[in-house]
């Protein structure tokens, strides 16, 4: 079963994470790469912007101004960084892959503590369910943001978005379980308690990066990120379902 389990994340975390890779290289690279020509512009208004796309390589969107800035010894170039080309697309391509292998498996660590398996008839709610709790929620209060914005401190924006997560995973578990008034009150409250916590606010500071660019970076990752969750979710289950199949039609001594 673990050994199933394991073979079935890996595939659809394949599959996903290649699909990801391909929404990236075509929606999300050309916003962050345009977006880079403007970082540093809003507080050197008469200085020369020198667009440094290497130095934003494939760097998540949330963490992406929080890189240490080895401005003061004037050889930030000199830093290894994936080349633009094929160089970042691999390096991009592989990173994504492996943390859709991380996902799934957590997707099928919560399967086997909840007793709910992953099929094809579920693996669509599946889907929703992680891409709710992993990419929508926490986006209420960090939306992904584009390099040269203004964001808070990058421990306690982390430390908010796994609490968002934890909580709202844990309410749709609580929904998936019971479908009791007590357990739609206290999932209620698991949701709306990290947002009334509120996340770390960014600082008051002035941003070159358009407007329509920040809002139109948001609505392309967080849009990536729905296909990922389906598409994981539904290979995931049909794979499931295919190796449960073949299990079942084995001989008991083969299966023992």
């Amino acid at each position: 079963m673990f050994r199933n389990l394991f073979f079935a994340a890996a595939l659809a975390a394949l599959c996903a994470g290649l699909v990801l890779a391909a929404l990236q290289y075509s929606r999300i690279t050309p916003l962050i790469l345009y977006a880079e020509s403007f970082e540093g512009a809003a507080g050197h208004a008469h200085a020369p912007v020198v667009v440094e796309s290497h130095e934003h390589a494939e760097r998540t969107p949330a963490h992406s101004h929080d890189a240490p800035v080895a401005a003061e010894h004037g050889h930030a170039a000199d830093e290894w960084a994936p080349q633009d080309g094929f160089e970042r697309t691999a390096y991009t391509t592989l990173a994504t892959i492996l943390a859709a292998v991380g996902f799934a498996l957590v997707v099928g660590a919560i399967s086997m503590f909840a007793a709910i398996p992953v099929t094809f008839a579920n693996g669509f709610v599946w889907g929703m369910a992680g891409f709710i709790a992993f990419s929508l929620a926490p986006a209420f209060g960090l939306p992904p943001e584009l390099p040269g914005m203004p964001a808070g401190d990058l421990f306690a924006r982390q430390l908010w978005w796994a609490g968002t997560v934890l909580a709202t995973g844990g309410a749709l578990l609580l929904l998936a379980k019971t479908r009791a008034s007590w357990a739609f009150a206290v999932a209620i409250a698991l949701v709306v308690v990290p947002h009334i916590i509120g996340a770390p606010a960014a600082p008051d500071e002035p941003s070159a990066v358009p407007a329509h660019l920040a809002t139109e970076f948001a609505a392309a990752t967080l849009g990536s990120a729905l296909v990922f969750w389906l598409v994981l979710g539904t290979i995931f289950g049909k794979i499931n379902d295919m190796l449960a199949a073949h299990s079942a039609a084995q001989p008991a001594g083969a299966r023992a």
